[in-house]
């Protein structure tokens, strides 16, 4: 598997997971008449329909992050289930033509509106999970850190920070962004988390560390992201006694 591939199946692992439990779920109960298909391609067709809007729901955050940063999680997934429900619903009804059974033009509203109802089941799960995470407590980073962030990473878990000159990488579990914050501040955002400066550069959090690597007297710690975070000597003698490495 390339890299890229398997760091972003790492990265949303999550909701790769609950989109195939959706998709599994709905074969099973077999709406919208898919119950004539055999299960085998009943699978595919509502496992492949649930991926598709999930990488359509994931470019539709993107653009909202771009082009409305502001507006609010609630209404965010609404018009994400909204936007999302176009592909999709172009999806089926190309499936149903290509089987030879094309829907009356009156009739693609109607599919709109019911591929809606699952996008909009499916973004309510996501926007709850959203909420609860953002809202816990104390294994949470700082706002003065999470709300630099762009939406769909405030409530991931950060996984390390690296300093980028005047600018600060932040690593999370859904992927990494750049912002502008000094990493003294950014570290103090993150005191309640379990980690440890282990560069000049660099903190990182220890639950993110996947393996320890030492190279010519020298160790470095690779993340769950793969990102590799360098350890100098300075911190060694204080991540040894807490037995990183």
């Amino acid at each position: 598997m390339p890299d890229w591939l398997r760091k972003f199946a790492r990265e949303h692992r999550t909701g790769f997971l609950m989109l195939t439990g959706i998709g599994v779920f709905l074969t099973l109960i077999s709406p919208l008449g898919s119950g004539s298909l055999p299960f085998h391609w009943r699978l595919i067709y509502w496992v492949g329909l649930m991926y598709l809007g999930g990488s359509s729901g994931h470019y539709s955050a993107l653009l909202l992050e771009r082009a409305a940063p502001t507006l609010p999680l609630f209404p965010r997934y609404a018009l994400i289930a909204a936007m999302v429900s176009l592909p999709v619903s172009a999806a089926v009804i190309a499936i149903q033509a290509a089987s030879g059974s094309l829907p009356p033009l009156q009739y693609w509203p109607f599919v709109y509106m019911s591929v809606l109802v699952v996008s909009s089941g499916v973004s309510l799960m996501t926007y709850l999970f959203e909420h609860r995470a953002g809202a816990s407590g104390d294994s949470q980073a700082g706002r003065a850190l999470t709300d630099k962030l762009p939406p769909r990473l405030r409530s991931a878990d950060i996984l390390a920070l690296e300093s980028e000159d005047h600018y600060l990488r932040v690593h999370t579990s859904r992927g990494d962004e750049l912002i502008l914050m000094r990493l003294s501040d950014a570290m103090a955002a993150v005191e309640t988390l379990e980690g440890s400066q282990t560069h000049r550069s660099w903190w990182v959090a220890r639950e993110a560390i996947a393996d320890v690597e030492r190279e010519n007297g020298r160790a470095k710690l690779t993340l769950t992201s793969g990102a590799i975070a360098p350890v100098s000597r300075t911190y060694v003698p204080v991540l040894r006694e807490k037995g990183w490495i």
